[in-house]
């Protein structure tokens, strides 16, 4: 495994993440699609002897049994001054005021839960797991900064915002000699390449680096057209997950689909390798999370390193995409106002 830096740090991390939503107890999370702990310990292993050092997590997931699951596997089975385990906060976690948010508050509670459920000193990479609109910035941040002072957290990083948002923190941090945010967590595959417009040009200028969520848009570049339409995670997902996907872009997905095929064909690899490795040719992107649910999917991601694509290949790949949505199209003001909740990295006009 060849480790690269996170942004502009000095921190070490496998270009390939561990995304352990995957991981959690049914009864508490989701009993479709997650791994309980008898099952995800082979798995977070078998990601340690592949040389995956970088394993990302939620206070949320599986109402911190990913949290707990992961830690414990952690200390089994690896050094834990070589791992980097990155965990995010915001969502509620309890009903009643102060159960959710980014307050201080909120903070100095929801760092000490984690930090007890992964059995850790300290976490290596500490999100905020989208912005929280209730609560003024610079309590936020000021905060998150007093526990990189406290020894807690070693860096910060966000998630998923506007990117108006996301530069008035990075502002804020460096005005008021604040630890800054030295990463971001967003959506970016082949089928959703909206963050290219204002996001991702932001953190190559701060020296951000980003960590992709659904890099394989829920299993849909990993197939054929014919049955990329359906998986487990989607179809109990419900239309939630069809918000970054519409079907208005039908024509499109197809056609970059087909054209992960193909070049898959050439290389005699899976398609999923090919996703990932056009990933990996973004500046930008530090690593893509894999909620891997098997051994194979681990190989296959670690395998996507070996792949190297031509620029005629990339063209073939990037050429097909288009717009994700018709804004003009859409009139109900709750389907509007749920993709603003969902994608805050977009404007409507």
């Amino acid at each position: 495994m060849h480790y690269i830096k996170l942004g502009s740090t000095g921190l070490d991390v496998s270009p390939i993440a561990i995304g352990a939503m995957t991981y959690g107890e049914p009864d508490r999370g989701h009993p479709v699609w997650s791994k309980g702990e008898a099952e995800a310990r082979p798995l977070i292993q078998h990601a340690l002897e592949a040389g995956i050092n970088f394993f990302d997590t939620a206070n949320m997931y599986s109402n911190g049994s990913s949290e707990e699951i992961l830690g414990r596997a952690l200390e089994d089975y690896a050094d834990r001054d070589s791992v980097v385990i990155a965990t995010k906060l915001r969502h509620p976690m309890r009903t009643g005021p102060n159960g959710r948010g980014l307050s201080r508050k909120a903070i100095m509670t929801e760092v000490e839960h984690s930090l007890r459920r992964l059995g850790t000193d300290y976490i290596d990479l500490y999100q905020i797991h989208r912005n929280d609109h209730a609560t003024r910035w610079e309590e936020t941040l000021e905060a998150l900064s007093d526990l990189v002072k406290q020894g807690k957290v070693r860096y910060l990083g966000a998630s998923s915002m506007h990117a108006w948002e996301f530069a008035k923190a990075l502002h804020l941090q460096r005005q008021n000699g604040w630890a800054r945010f030295v990463s971001m967590q967003n959506h970016y595959n082949l089928l959703a390449r909206e963050e290219e417009r204002e996001m991702i040009p932001l953190c190559l200028d701060e020296g951000v680096g980003t960590i992709i969520w659904s890099p394989l848009a829920r299993g849909r570049l990993a197939r054929g057209w014919d049955d990329a339409r359906s998986t487990a995670r989607s179809e109990t997902d419900g239309a939630y997950a069809d918000l970054l996907y519409s079907p208005a872009q039908e024509a499109s997905n197809r056609d970059i689909i087909e054209a992960v095929g193909k070049v898959a064909e050439g290389h005699g690899v899976t398609r999923a390798q090919i996703a990932l490795a056009w990933l990996r040719h973004q500046p930008v992107v530090t690593a893509p999370l894999v909620g891997a649910g098997s051994i194979e999917q681990i190989d296959e991601a670690v395998a996507s390193l070996d792949v190297e694509l031509t620029e005629d290949e990339v063209r073939a790949l990037e050429g097909p995409y288009t717009p994700r949505y018709d804004w003009q199209g859409i009139s109900d003001e709750a389907e509007l106002e749920a993709i603003r909740n969902r994608i805050p990295g977009m404007a409507l006009s």
